[in-house]
């Protein structure tokens, strides 16, 4: 190893981190408390000892060159260590402490603070650190590995993942009461065409898997809306906008107070299934170890725990 990479400081690695992040030195030194020309001096501090530059302007943005992308990795394992080391030592003391990273597709954001509250029962001073994110997103923090965990369905074949399923994710079509397709005993998915389909953006995991299935079914909808998020497509149902198909999860509520119906169609629900992924060879903290195992050890569990959250929504519906 070269002399001079052992004379990086910690705090020169934090700023450096901080201008990733930001992709400004104004805002990292506001992020950091620092003046601006301390964090350049910082950066031109570390380019001297890694013998590289790390940054580019071009225009008025910046960007990071391949030195700063192979130091940004790097950092990403010094620090995880570090805050690894932090929770062994408490461990030591005889509690799991720490903070969970976890990333999750927006079709399990329902359910998942229910599975982590669950989790905290076991581990309570556990804290979370939760972020929603499409598909094409959640593949993409993969990639980078920004996170502890994800929570995703659909898990990439061209990746090197460790991944366990853990709970279905029933994808189901849904309709207001008042419209014609509610009165029917029996649909096909080729009944459905002949409406309107809301359907979500394009990198959405729930619009990928009904669009491979429809095509699959030979079903075509020439006529779709593409709305930018669940709650919306929901929304522009109940406006009458269209039929929609959503996972059973999101529109619990309303199936239950009868503001949506669930419509029965022959070949639905899709079922995929929810699996926790991480990079393989990923080095996981105490606090993401312990979720994991958490997750591999009480499947028939967590399988009640998803009965009982469509219970409890069921049940906070107001009487008619």
């Amino acid at each position: 190893m070269r002399k001079s990479l052992m004379r990086m400081t910690l705090r020169q690695i934090q700023v450096f981190r901080s201008v990733c992040q930001q992709h400004s030195y104004s805002r990292a030194a506001e992020e950091m408390s620092l003046t601006q020309p301390a964090v350049s001096l910082q950066i031109r501090q570390l380019e001297e000892l890694i013998g590289q530059p790390l940054f580019d302007y071009v225009g008025k943005k910046l960007y990071l060159t391949d030195a700063a992308e192979a130091l940004r990795k790097a950092s990403d394992d010094i620090f995880g260590r570090l805050e690894s080391l932090d929770m062994q030592l408490t461990n030591l003391k005889g509690s799991l402490q720490g903070q969970l990273s976890l990333a999750v597709e927006s079709s399990a954001k329902y359910f998942i603070p229910h599975l982590f509250a669950a989790f905290r029962r076991d581990f309570p001073e556990v804290s979370l650190q939760l972020v929603v994110v499409n598909h094409q997103q959640a593949i993409k923090r993969l990639s980078t590995n920004r996170d502890d965990l994800l929570i995703m369905s659909q898990v990439p074949t061209d990746m090197a993942l460790e991944f366990l399923p853990f709970l279905n994710n029933p994808i189901i079509a849904v309709a207001p009461p008042d419209h014609a397709l509610s009165k029917a005993k029996k649909l096909s998915l080729e009944d459905l065409t002949k409406w309107p389909l809301l359907i979500r953006e394009q990198g959405s995991g729930t619009r990928k898997a009904c669009e491979d299935y429809c095509n699959q079914k030979r079903a075509h909808f020439a006529n779709t809306l593409e709305v930018g998020s669940m709650e919306g497509q929901r929304e522009c149902v109940l406006a009458g906008l269209g039929i929609a198909m959503l996972p059973r999860h999101a529109v619990l509520r309303e199936l239950a107070c009868g503001a949506l119906n669930e419509l029965p169609v022959t070949e639905l629900p899709l079922v995929r299934s929810w699996c926790v992924v991480h990079p393989r060879g990923k080095y996981l903290s105490p606090v993401a170890q312990a979720f994991f195992d958490f997750v591999r050890g009480q499947r028939s569990q967590i399988s009640q725990l998803a009965e009982q959250f469509a219970d409890q929504t069921r049940a906070h519906q107001p009487d008619n």
